[in-house]
């Protein structure tokens, strides 16, 4: 696979304003690792392998079992996940998954059980901005494989 264009460089503006969004979702007060676990699920649904690799090498920096990152893809028959990350990543796929018919109700009413209206703007903002850098990473055909993650990601 060959890259399209990178979009970091040429797009400067654009790549910032995102990493703007980062940093208040990282500052909100929502899990790191909760917010690695959302990132890594929407980038599985949107096929992003970049972000894939991303996440995942973040998630077992900071300690993740390899057990939990496998059973991801099927995390409502797998008993690996607490009630927050459950509604977390069942919010996660209905945002990404718009086109499904919007987020139903029932999916609302069962987050807003283990999230208050804040963490729950919060976890939305997160998840629309995954999906941002979902789609610029698929569109642009970024190559995975070169990240390393952050000291800061480290147990």
């Amino acid at each position: 696979m060959e890259p399209r264009i990178d979009f970091m460089k040429v797009g400067q503006g654009a790549f910032n304003a995102l990493l703007g969004v980062e940093k208040y979702v990282h500052s909100s007060g929502l899990e790191t690792t909760l917010l690695d676990l959302i990132k890594l699920r929407a980038s599985q649904i949107n096929g992003c392998a970049y972000c894939i690799d991303m996440h995942w090498k973040d998630l077992r920096a900071a300690g993740e079992t390899e057990q939990r990152l496998y059973g991801l893809d099927a995390w409502e028959e797998s008993p690996y996940y607490s009630d927050r990350e459950r509604a977390a990543l069942a919010w996660t796929e209905a945002v990404t998954n718009v086109q499904d018919g919007h987020v139903p109700d029932s999916v609302f009413e069962f987050v807003r059980k283990s999230f208050t209206d804040k963490e729950l703007v919060d976890l939305t903002v997160a998840i629309t901005a995954i999906n941002s850098w979902n789609r610029l990473n698929i569109a642009a055909r970024t190559v995975p494989g070169s990240y390393q993650p952050a000291k800061s990601h480290k147990a």
